[in-house]
């Protein structure tokens, strides 16, 4: 067993766990590796493990300290895939300590925070039975791209739950509110023809290019009427746009995927895949909305009782909101009030030489110490 929370993070560094699903640049994929070690680590602490597979392969993670009797119940959930690993310029499973710095694929987003709630977990291990609330750790598969673990996992269990404590890199803040995010393909079909007569065909990218401009007006001015005092206005991106084979041919497809983002309020009022099919419905927009997928945006209460117990552990710690969504959006969707807390900053998530400074990881680690300690204390 690794020795410290140090050497504990080098070691998760060291299990490739990528998500397969997005240009993963490298043929070590899936948490399955990564969901089997832990499993082990977290019986030799004494925990019930038990591994869900949601797809094939790739399973959810449950660890109980305790037993389901009854008492209220909270669970502290990192997510086990990382981003892929394509042109990284450190050793991406190498878990290097240099420079006051852990190194490696996952360090910050999210085998940091996840290291520091596992070492906390081991160092409550002789309580964790007895506490008035039980705390389970729960790790999720494929946060990284559908979200499918947390998915599953509010389906199945969020009845047992009062409480979730999402790990991500948020510099030990406590982000109690969050964006949803809504990601739509557009389709404009045209007519082939010779590029020396364009008037036979039917220009594709001219036509997704000129609905696009509308959209980014009127869309974007809609969108705007839907705000946050913290997370401020829903906004449309247009991220990637594809069309055509040659410049001598004219072309007859293209396509632009679109990246929403919503405000609780925006979600209220139905949501942006709403707004989005009325606004191509009201200019007659010659183009194919397909595939579709929307996330929830998430908002918890600043005084819920675990908020508070949080905010307590430590007077750096304060509330903030993100303009990202995680597995705490569908846990809260499905019913469990939700925040997202880790050591380590989301600027160093998914780059190029990802890595966590150990003094953040060091203090991460205190900090759920004392969180779970303290929900022992009578109030």
């Amino acid at each position: 067993m690794p020795a410290d929370v140090i050497s504990l993070l080098q070691h998760l560094v060291r299990i490739p766990s990528v998500n397969p699903d997005n240009a993963p640049g490298t043929a070590e994929c899936g948490e399955e590796e990564l969901a089997n070690f832990l499993g082990g680590w977290l019986e030799a602490l004494g925990a019930e493990v038990l591994l869900e597979e949601v797809r094939p392969g790739r399973p959810n993670l449950i660890a109980r300290f305790a037993p389901l009797d009854g008492r209220p119940r909270i669970l502290l959930g990192p997510h086990l895939d990382t981003v892929g690993v394509g042109g990284m310029v450190i050793e991406p499973f190498g878990g290097e300590v240099r420079d006051g710095r852990v190194w490696g694929r996952g360090a910050s987003d999210t085998k940091g925070p996840m290291a520091a709630m596992l070492w906390a977990l081991r160092e409550c291990r002789g309580i964790l039975a007895k506490l008035p609330v039980a705390v389970d750790f729960v790790a999720f598969m494929g946060e990284e791209s559908g979200q499918w673990g947390s998915k599953d996992f509010a389906k199945r269990h969020a009845a047992d739950y009062t409480f979730a404590v999402v790990a991500e890199p948020t510099s030990m803040q406590v982000v109690h509110v969050t964006k949803g995010s809504l990601w739509a393909t557009l389709r404009a079909s045209g007519k082939a023809a010779h590029s020396s007569q364009p008037e036979r065909g039917e220009n594709a990218i001219l036509k997704l290019t000129r609905a696009l401009d509308t959209l980014d007006h009127h869309l974007g001015h809609a969108l705007a009427a839907f705000t946050h005092p913290v997370l401020g206005r829903s906004t449309l991106n247009v991220g990637v746009i594809r069309g055509g084979s040659r410049p001598n041919i004219v072309p007859d497809c293209a396509e632009a995927e679109l990246d929403i983002r919503i405000t609780p309020d925006l979600a209220a009022a139905g949501g942006g895949l709403r707004l989005l099919r009325e606004m191509l419905d009201d200019h007659a927009l010659p183009v194919e909305l397909l595939g579709a997928h929307e996330n929830p945006p998430m908002e918890t209460a600043a005084t819920h009782p675990l908020v508070l117990a949080l905010l307590a552990v430590d007077p750096a710690t304060q509330l903030a909101g993100a303009p990202w969504f995680s597995d705490a959006a569908h846990l809260s969707d499905g019913g469990v009030p939700s925040i997202c807390i880790g050591p380590g900053s989301i600027d160093q998530a998914h780059t190029v030489d990802e890595f966590i400074e150990t003094a953040a990881l060091l203090h991460g680690a205190a900090f759920f110490e004392t969180f779970i300690r303290n929900l022992g204390v009578p109030r």
